[in-house]
């Protein structure tokens, strides 16, 4: 007689990378909680991440382009542009470098919306 196959007490899960950590560190600097608050009001557009390096460091470079719909969400927007180049991140194993706003879309009316490309780099704590 076969005896049944033991299941494994918890489901196995994805490791979290240094991408899906900072995207989490940027939501969390907005403001903006899940799922109390809209979740259509902030969204990710778009994350590139590359490997960058000099003679003494090494790490990634990341653009993140977040999107806030609707008055309350952009004002969340504007607080987020201004605190993100002086935020303290903790990121394990790494070290923000430096983090800047390169580019700002704001359209204003009915429909308010911010978008915001952000770029870090994000060294090696090694």
């Amino acid at each position: 007689m076969n005896a049944p196959a033991a299941k494994s007490p918890h489901p196995m899960r994805a490791r979290k990378t240094t991408a899906d950590r900072l995207r989490e560190a940027l939501f969390k600097l907005t403001g903006i909680s899940f799922p109390e608050q809209c979740l259509k009001c902030l969204k990710c557009l778009k994350h590139e991440e590359s490997a960058w390096s000099s003679i003494t460091f090494s790490g990634t470079r990341h653009e993140v382009t977040l999107v806030f719909e609707g008055a309350e969400a952009v004002a969340k927007g504007e607080e987020f542009m201004e605190t993100l180049p002086e935020h303290e991140f903790t990121i394990p194993g790494h070290l923000v470098a430096d983090a800047s706003i390169r580019e700002v879309d704001h359209r204003f009316g009915l429909h308010e919306r911010l978008q915001v490309t952000a770029v870090l780099l994000l060294l090696e704590d090694s």
